[in-house]
């Protein structure tokens, strides 16, 4: 292997699999909710919709349950 490799020259290829991997929908959510991560977004340099599908996806990968209580 070379000890040093040039990739000035290299074209940037989009992921040709990255497509099938989201999928586009349309949902309403609170103003509270898309401020904090919002907020979260600045303070980290995440995207916010970045920062939604990676907790939506934790929650999943966890099998996490909402508990709520109406009063």
């Amino acid at each position: 292997m070379r000890k040093h490799y040039d990739f000035s020259k290299m074209k940037a290829r989009r992921n040709p699999y990255a497509r099938r991997l989201k999928q586009q929908i349309t949902i309403r959510i609170g103003t509270n909710a898309i401020g904090y991560f919002k907020e979260m977004s600045e303070e980290t340099g995440i995207p916010y919709q970045n920062l939604i599908n990676s907790y939506l996806s934790d929650c999943a990968d966890k099998h996490r349950k909402l508990v709520a209580k109406w009063e």
